[in-house]
This record gives C-alpha cells, sequence and structure tokens, in this order.
C-alpha cells in the first residue's frame, strides 16, 4: 500500500512556515493524545509523576518516503532505545502519517518504541515546529517526570535532528539528577 505522495496533508504543509519561537526550558509543553500503532492512545501527561519523555516528531511523506535527514534518524533511535529505557526514560516517536501507514512503516523498520499517529499535524503546531515541502519539520523534546521541558532540538540546516549522542547525554543528566534528589530524600 503506498497512498501517493500528494494528499490533503501534503498539500496543506507544502509552504515554508518557520518554527515559532520555541517553547521555554523549564515550561509544561503542550499536553497531547495519539493513537499508537498497535492500539490504543498515548497522553503526555499519563507520564507526569512516572518517567522522563523524549518527544521524538519525525518527518515521514508517506509509508515509503521519508525525509533524507530523518530515516537516519529514526534508525539511530532504534539502535539506542534500550539506552534511552536503562536510563528509566520513554520514548515516544510521532509522525504525520496516517495511522494505516504507520502500521506499516513500523512493521517494515521493526521500530521498538512506541510510534505515534498525527495526521492532522496539530502536535507538530502545538509544539512549534514549522512545515516545508508537504510535512511537518521535525524536532526532539526531553521532558522530565514531573512534565517540564528540560532539553529542545528544532530543525535547522545546520542540523536537521538532534544528534543521538546529544538526546543521550540529556537523559542520562536528568537520569543522574533523579538519582541523586531520590538519594538526598531517602537519607
Amino acid at each position: 500500500m503506498n497512498s501517493g505522495l500528494f494528499n490533503q496533508r501534503f498539500a496543506r504543509n507544502f509552504l515554508y512556515i518557520p518554527p515559532l519561537p520555541a517553547l521555554k526550558l523549564g515550561e509544561y509543553p503542550p499536553d497531547f493524545e495519539l493513537p499508537q500503532v498497535g492500539g490504543g492512545t498515548v497522553r503526555l501527561s499519563d507520564f507526569r509523576g512516572r518517567q522522563p519523555v523524549i518527544v521524538a516528531f519525525t518527518r515521514i511523506f508517506t509509508e515509503k518516503l521519508f525525509c533524507p535527514f530523518c530515516y537516519p534518524h529514526i534508525q539511530e533511535l532504534k539502535t539506542t532505545y534500550r539506552t534511552i529505557q536503562e536510563h528509566g526514560a520513554e520514548l515516544l516517536m510521532v509522525s504525520s502519517t496516517t495511522p494505516e501507514q504507520s502500521e506499516h512503516i513500523v512493521r517494515d523498520l521493526a521500530l521498538p518504541y512506541p510510534f505515534l499517529s498525527d495526521p492532522a499535524c496539530a502536535t507538530f503546531r502545538a509544539y512549534r515546529l514549522g512545515q516545508a515541502l508537504g510535512a511537518p519539520l521535525p524536532g526532539q523534546f526531553l521532558v522530565d517526570d514531573t512534565g517540564r521541558l528540560r532539553f529542545k532540538h528544532r530543525y535547522s540546516f545546520v542540523e536537521a535532528n538532534a544528534p543521538e549522542q546529544e538526546l543521550l547525554a540529556a537523559v542520562h543528566t536528568l537520569a543522574k539528577k533523579n538519582i541523586g534528589a531520590a538519594e538526598k530524600n531517602s537519607s
């Protein structure tokens, strides 16, 4: 099934709209509830009080056509997902593909992490990511277990996605802070 590149979503996202002013570190990012491949929905606020979350917005046009900058990033996150989990965090991948396209992507790429579908691109817009040439722009955000934004990376011509090691360092730093706070509270 290849649903084709030229659809309503492509038309709505064709013109370049730069990212809007960025969300600020320390603030609460917009909550969202999106369908997950495999069933059910995922709500960002459900992680509050439980664990940190990386929200990775990716740029995919159809189930067979990926952004050339995002496809390698999707694969990198696939290889580091276990490390992210070992640091007590979760990774949520958000795509503008339909639920049906998203199912094909998860199956074809054997993605281990939760993959969420946002074909209306409302969550991309809430996170002020901008758009160009048929799809919203990518970005990555780390939300701590209190629900506050601790790391952000938005698309730029210099770096389309946050380098894998930069994301892991942010998760590691947050994990160390949580361990230190837990040890302080237990003494």
